[in-house]
């Protein structure tokens, strides 16, 4: 009859959860759902930044096209100094912005000169002329694109390139 009894008392201690219990399963499960929504949020921040990314590329890589189109084969004087306008409709929150500059090509005399020996009065001379053709036979084109951001802010990626005029002959110095 005892045995009976505490058999009682068993079931019905059995039958619910205890206060103690609720309480911690609730904080398991807020822990949970708070580190789920954290790992949620920064994946979509990335995954929105990655977009952008891939965007800025893909924009770059046609502005870049359109200008080796327009400009290839064509005389450097041609490239305006700076151009810029938008992507229309299809990109509102884009914006692109073209410079173009003299290729400022570094005296390679200098570096020549600081070699133990140095250099001859000829070869300073070739490498003047050089150095010259250069610069007149290269133009340096940078393309920026600009994003701006939902505060307001803008955010700008860039890429250079330069563009050769190989119809102007190299000038070929006297020979004393």
């Amino acid at each position: 009859m005892i045995l009976k009894g505490i058999k009682n008392l068993n079931t019905r201690h059995s039958e619910g959860f205890t206060l103690l219990e609720v309480i911690i399963a609730v904080s398991i499960m807020a822990t949970g759902i708070l580190l789920i929504g954290m790992s949620w949020s920064g994946t979509f921040q990335k995954l929105k930044r990655t977009q952008i990314n891939t965007e800025v590329v893909a924009l770059l890589e046609r502005k870049m096209a359109e200008l080796d189109a327009k400009y290839k084969g064509k005389p450097l004087e041609s490239i305006p100094d700076s151009d810029e306008d938008t992507f229309g409709i299809e990109y509102p929150q884009y914006s692109w912005k073209m410079e173009s500059r003299k290729f400022e090509m570094p005296s390679l005399s200098d570096f020549l000169g600081s070699r133990e020996g140095g250099v001859d009065q000829m070869t300073q001379m070739m490498m003047k002329v050089f150095t010259e053709h250069l610069s007149k036979t290269i133009k340096e084109v940078r393309v920026t694109i600009i994003y701006k951001l939902p505060n307001g802010k803008t955010k700008n990626y860039s890429i250079t390139t330069f563009f050769v005029d190989y119809n102007k002959e190299p000038p070929m110095p006297s020979m004393p």
